[in-house]
């Protein structure tokens, strides 16, 4: 609940209160003073925007279509036409995932995401862009609106992800080991990470009302279906794709490269003009420590990951290719050097939109994002992402962060 969500509810018996009290003019004077909070509450009482440039996919709705709050009830608050419309929905989403030969467990996280994000129904709007059971976003690569509120499209494309893995669906993650919350997560990026487990009592019951069996066995990475019909995952280490695609934060021309030599510390000033909030010393010391802590917050958020480590709280730049190409000064870009000094900030060409960026920490190793477990910060060779991903090496540059806030 935002600022101007609480306003209202305040709005409504207090307006009722000072009347009866006081009378009009002093309830005028009180409205008055509602109004500057609401529209202090508009500027404050928005979610801070992520670092990473990553479009989520829409924000959790309410249990139930009159809300009643408990997260752990059967129904969630829904009215009987919506429980049956939430029944139909949980009934074609289980039939894409035996299309697919996919477990029922994966049919359950299908049902706990689409009731965080739409209460499972399928809804032509949504946050921005957001539409249908998942409240997936056209502009994040997730199809067109008529396309995402076909519910059997939705589900295949929740499920198997875009062609090449872009946007990533729940295939093309290690979904099996994850919980089923943190498995929702993997594919929707929400601000609301732990929005989906409480919504697995719901679903179970759903799914129990439409006849699914979500114990039953499958195959965890069958053949795709439509739309996606290109082999391949993303979400795990040396499987040869970057997990930074279009729609995170982290260049575009040009194919893979192949693996080359070694990295060495260079020496190199940083131009007068490079000042961040952390020095270079503080920043590689706090980006060790992230490593360090396992936390799994950095998914596709490769220049997210490596401006907040520079004290940062946003790059300013949607691509970490097109940081290297368009922002960074001709005179700050050293393409192809493989002698980057203690600091840098080194830049890939994976073939896909975003390319992928890392720091150099030193002894020929980056901190880099999701080249260990997906997610998580891991201080590897700055080969790795050549051999790894086959990416092609563009070069380094400074830590500059011209467009950063």
């Amino acid at each position: 609940m935002d600022g101007r969500q609480a306003l209202a509810l305040a709005a409504g018996g207090a307006r009722r209160a000072v009347v009866l009290k006081f009378g009009l003019p002093v309830a005028a004077v009180f409205m008055v003073f509602l109004i500057i909070f609401g529209a202090l509450s508009g500027i404050g009482g928005v979610s801070s925007a992520s670092a990473a440039g990553c479009g989520e996919p829409g924000q959790p709705a309410d249990d139930g279509e009159h809300g009643n709050g408990q997260q752990g009830s059967d129904n969630g608050g829904a009215s009987k036409e919506l429980r049956a419309r939430q029944v139909t929905n949980a009934k074609i989403i289980d039939e894409v995932a035996k299309e697919g030969k996919l477990p029922g467990r994966a049919t359950l996280i299908a049902l706990m995401t689409a009731l965080a994000e739409s209460q499972l129904d399928n809804i032509n709007y949504g946050d921005r862009d957001s539409v249908g059971l998942f409240q997936q976003r056209p502009v994040a690569g997730w199809g067109t609106k008529e396309q995402i509120m076909d519910p059997k499209y939705a589900a295949k494309m929740f499920f198997f992800g875009g062609d090449s893995g872009d946007p990533p669906g729940l295939e093309d993650v290690p979904w099996e080991n994850l919980s089923l919350n943190d498995a929702a997560q993997k594919v929707q990026r929400s601000g609301f990470p732990n929005a989906y487990g409480p919504k697995e009592t719901q679903a179970r019951s759903i799914a129990k009302e439409a006849g699914i069996d979500t114990e039953r066995s499958g195959e965890n990475h069958p053949n795709r279906p439509a739309p996606s019909t290109s082999g391949g995952t993303s979400g795990s280490s040396g499987n040869g794709k970057d997990p930074d695609e279009p729609t995170g934060d982290c260049n575009t021309s040009g194919k893979p490269g192949k693996p080359g030599e070694p990295f060495h510390d260079g020496n190199a000033n940083w131009p007068d003009k490079v000042r961040n909030p952390r020095s270079t010393a503080d920043a590689i010391k706090w980006a060790k420590a992230e490593a360090d802590s396992h936390r799994a917050n950095w998914y596709q958020k490769c220049l997210a990951f490596t401006s907040i480590a520079y004290g940062w709280n946003y790059s300013g730049t949607n691509y970490a290719i097109d940081h290297y190409t368009d922002v960074m000064p001709k005179d700050m870009r050293h393409d192809g050097d493989r002698n980057p000094p203690v600091g840098a900030l080194m830049f890939w060409d994976t073939g896909h939109r975003a390319g992928h960026v890392a720091i150099y920490v030193g002894d020929g190793k980056i901190a880099s994002n999701d080249i260990g477990p997906i997610g998580e910060i891991a201080i590897v060779p700055a080969t790795d992402i050549e051999t790894k991903w086959n990416a092609k090496y563009l070069g380094w540059s400074p830590p500059y962060y011209p467009n950063g806030g």
